[in-house]
């Protein structure tokens, strides 16, 4: 029996809240969407990569998304001593280039296994809690941390809104 990826409940956004609620809320409202976006696909689809010489695929957004969340949230903010799960100095962009169709069920679940430990990992941190950046030194806080990944999770799911249509024609939100 071939995987097919689960369809995804779209989540409401948080217009009115705390300061935190409402980062969590768009931090989730992008990552649902990423998840909506690969809904009902196999792992040949989701594997699909867009045109030549490109290696982004919807499996590779997955991948590269499970790798940002955990570095950013939990080596950076909560100082976990982990490695990346598909890149490393060697292989930079094993997130996007090592796809394999049939690891995508196990993929998919990292990915939502990755966002629940993030979250538990920076909960009981404060948003003006900081670390340095990792390439500057430069404090940042986990304010910051949350806007870059409701950022990338934007920019990401616009690439993840072309590559479905490529596939089945689906678009939009």
């Amino acid at each position: 029996m071939t995987w097919i990826a689960p369809d995804v409940e779209r989540t409401t956004q948080l217009l009115v809240g705390d300061e935190r609620a409402v980062l969590q809320s768009l931090l989730d409202r992008g990552r649902t969407i990423l998840l909506w976006k690969c809904q009902g696909l196999n792992g040949t689809q989701l594997s699909a990569r867009s045109v030549e010489p490109s290696t982004l695929s919807l499996l590779g957004l997955l991948r590269h998304l499970t790798e940002c969340e955990r570095g950013w949230f939990r080596i950076r903010a909560a100082g976990e001593q982990l490695d990346y799960l598909y890149s490393s100095e060697t292989n930079r962009d094993g997130d996007f280039d090592d796809t394999d169709p049939d690891a995508a069920e196990a993929d998919y679940n990292r990915f939502l296994e990755e966002i629940d430990l993030c979250d538990k990992a920076v909960a009981a941190l404060p948003l003006d809690y900081t670390v340095p950046h990792p390439r500057t030194g430069l404090d940042m806080s986990l304010r910051w941390i949350y806007l870059h990944l409701i950022e990338e999770y934007g920019r990401h799911d616009g690439h993840a809104d072309f590559l479905r249509e490529r596939i089945d024609g689906v678009t939009g939100y």
